[in-house]
């Protein structure tokens, strides 16, 4: 990870030639070495990917251990991660109560967020094979918004389109009832509370990995040099010959 994170600061400032050359294993780790990274800096991006998934048995003991604070309380973590796990269970009328327990104004600021909640609820109803109770809650709670937000009209009227097929493998929005469809409304609520407390909605570390591998690629033009190819190892391989 160190090594990563130092390849990263070196091709984020620049160290590339203005054309292809070959640069040693010695030269490059040199290079690595040379860049000077605070320990408190790499305990604060750890802390931060512990705190935005959600980890916090992890980041108490990461507390503990290296004397980094997080930036929000991490009883509220706990909180967070019942309100995720409610809707990636399908027990989204439940998400919504826990939401408006840490917030209120998370779903009153947020039509979309809401929207989506109910959207969610509407096609677990499907699911459960509950016709009549989908139709009326689709009628009584979504088509009013449906009819003051375009969008939400078209994601009704797709959701809908579920209840005409009996066999829901040949529907053509069926994926609307993969665990996926859950995952995204899931994270767009974690991300929505997060938000609310002042907190990145996505970690840190993620970005910074994905940074590394563009500037990668671009300094690839440029010259060979020990590539870093497998992330979770954070191995330099030499190019090849």
């Amino acid at each position: 990870m160190f090594s990563a994170v130092k390849l990263g600061f070196l091709l984020e400032n620049g160290v590339m030639a203005a054309w292809k050359k070959v640069i040693r294993r010695e030269d490059w780790e040199k290079k690595l070495n040379d860049v000077r990274i605070r320990k408190e800096d790499m305990n604060e991006l750890v802390m931060n990917f512990l705190v935005t998934e959600g980890y916090v048995d992890a980041a108490e003991k990461f507390r503990i251990e290296s004397g980094a604070e997080p930036e929000i309380d991490l009883a509220t973590i706990t909180d967070r991660m019942a309100v995720k796990k409610a809707v990636q269970c399908g027990n989204v009328e439940d998400a919504i109560e826990k939401v408006n327990d840490l917030n209120p104004e998370i779903l009153d600021t947020n039509p979309q967020l809401f929207f989506h909640l109910q959207q969610q609820r509407l096609i677990e109803l499907i699911r459960n094979g509950k016709v009549e109770e989908a139709l009326e809650f689709a009628q009584e709670e979504l088509a009013p918004r449906g009819e003051e937000n375009q969008s939400f009209l078209a994601e009704l009227e797709r959701t809908v389109a579920l209840l005409a097929f009996e066999d829901v493998s040949n529907c053509p929005v069926r994926d609307l009832l993969d665990i996926s469809q859950r995952l995204k409304t899931a994270n767009e609520v974690n991300a929505a509370i997060l938000t609310s407390q002042s907190h990145e909605k996505d970690p840190k570390l993620p970005n910074l990995l994905k940074m590394l591998m563009w500037a990668q690629d671009q300094l690839d033009e440029k010259a060979a040099y020990p590539r870093i190819n497998d992330l979770s190892t954070a191995m330099l391989e030499d190019p090849p010959i």
